[in-house]
């Protein structure tokens, strides 16, 4: 087995045991590509989430939140192309049954298979739609189609004069929506790299024509910085700009944030000039005038749009990636993961050293008392060293204990999973002691 499987093998085998992610349905065998999150895994995903909504709504003026429904009036899908062109060209190994993107076929090697190396041996490429069909109503018939959605910016494209009349916004705004997505992926993989049912966290930023690269290059810029605020290692991350025949026929500038993954260095998030073509083609299908009337210049136009388009739950498994590392303490191996306090699902374990001597009603006691403030978790079972490798592998970043000394001077030990440094804090002082700390964080690479 490679490495790099070794690697993704033990991240898989983490998340399962620590309650980060689980195989949805599991009892019955699973169903592919789909994931279920669990205590820790739902608390790191909603932190991610309120990370980006923070960075690009609540401390924004200029940008106001959505949630728009995942069902939608079909000719939704028809002006934005999906209906006719959100396919992907796939061929199939007649050989060993695999299948595969054609983009997946280097031309080099055309008509050899990728996993089995037979020659000649894939059929001819196909059309695969992307998009799940459901029925709308009693009867199943093709006048009842609604389509789950397969992104959730259209949802945003088509309220957008709902949402700057109500926010009272004027242009440059934009509006932020963090939603489900579904996409019937036919070569999904990579653990929650790519999966049929994800959640997205996507921007599109309304902007006057003329301006609209220069507002791009201002995304660019504040997007790659959202991420070394997230911890992830900058040495990791680095744009990967679209050429002309991989980019959108509409766009006119497309960029794309990617991490060195241990499978290689694929998308994080796209960030795209949209032109304005979406609000064209709705304005088109719905007959509705979308276009914009600035009454300081008196001008009419239809809006550019530049877009941020992050996958959460993308997001959550580079975190995971980036934070895993294996070392030795002590002579002992440990399994850590480095993450960021912020998104970290648990900032403090709290343990009692002993189970006497009145520690554990001291722990207790503080461990209900930093719980109204932050997520903190209480442990008493086995050696206290198990214990700090317990909540080193769940990424909590620190420690704190009840010791002899605490009975005396009412201090406590706080431990750092990092560095492994012991500092010795009044109890009374905890919540400001870590507080500081969180605030104070920066990866070290």
């Amino acid at each position: 087995m490679s490495e790099i499987a070794k690697l993704m093998d033990k991240l898989v085998s983490l998340c399962k045991r620590r309650g980060f992610i689980f195989p949805s349905s599991e009892i019955y065998g699973g169903l592919n590509s789909c994931y279920d999150y669990g205590p820790l895994g739902v608390e790191l995903k909603r932190n991610v989430k309120d990370f980006w909504w923070k960075a690009m709504v609540q401390t924004r003026d200029d940008i106001e939140g959505l949630d728009a429904s995942i069902l939608m009036h079909p000719k939704v899908w028809e002006a934005s192309g999906h209906v006719a062109n959100f396919t992907d060209p796939m061929v199939d190994c007649k050989v060993c049954k695999a299948r595969f993107r054609t983009d997946e076929i280097k031309p080099e090697k055309a008509g050899q298979c990728p996993r089995c190396g037979n020659k000649d041996s894939l059929t001819e490429a196909r059309n695969f739609n992307l998009m799940f069909k459901t029925y709308m109503g009693p009867v199943e018939e093709q006048a009842n189609v609604v389509y789950m959605r397969p992104e959730t910016a259209q949802g945003i494209y088509v309220n957008v004069y709902n949402v700057m009349q109500a926010a009272r916004q004027r242009i440059p705004f934009g509006i932020a929506q963090i939603g489900k997505a579904f996409r019937n992926e036919i070569t999904p993989g990579n653990f929650t790299f790519r999966t049929r049912e994800f959640e997205q966290m996507e921007m599109q930023f309304f902007v006057k024509p003329g301006t609209d690269m220069e507002w791009f290059e201002y995304w660019k810029a504040q997007r790659i910085q959202w991420y070394d605020a997230l911890g992830i290692r900058q040495s990791k991350l680095h744009f990967h700009e679209h050429t002309p025949q991989e980019r959108a026929f509409y766009a006119a500038a497309a960029f794309d944030i990617e991490y060195e993954f241990p499978f290689g260095w694929k998308e994080l998030e796209g960030i795209h000039n949209r032109t304005n073509y979406d609000l064209t083609k709705h304005q088109e299908y719905s007959g509705k005038d979308l276009s914009y009337f600035d009454d300081t210049t008196r001008e009419k136009y239809v809006p550019y749009i530049v877009e941020t388009s992050a996958g959460c739950d993308r997001t959550v498994l580079t975190t995971l990636i980036d934070a895993y590392d294996e070392d030795v303490i002590e002579g002992e191996a440990r399994t850590v993961l480095h993450l960021a306090p912020v998104i970290a699902p648990i900032k403090a374990g709290v343990f009692p050293l002993v189970k006497k001597e009145g520690m554990p009603e001291v722990a207790e006691k503080i461990y209900h008392g930093l719980k109204k403030h932050v997520p903190v978790f209480y442990d008493d079972g086995g050696a206290i060293g198990r214990r700090y490798r317990r909540m080193d592998e769940a990424g909590t970043p620190y420690g704190i204990t009840v010791d002899g000394q605490t009975l005396q001077d009412q201090t406590v030990t706080v431990r750092d999973r990092d560095s492994l440094a012991q500092t010795r804090v009044a109890s009374d002082k905890l919540l400001p002691f870590i507080q500081e700390k969180m605030a104070g964080y920066k990866r070290m690479e």
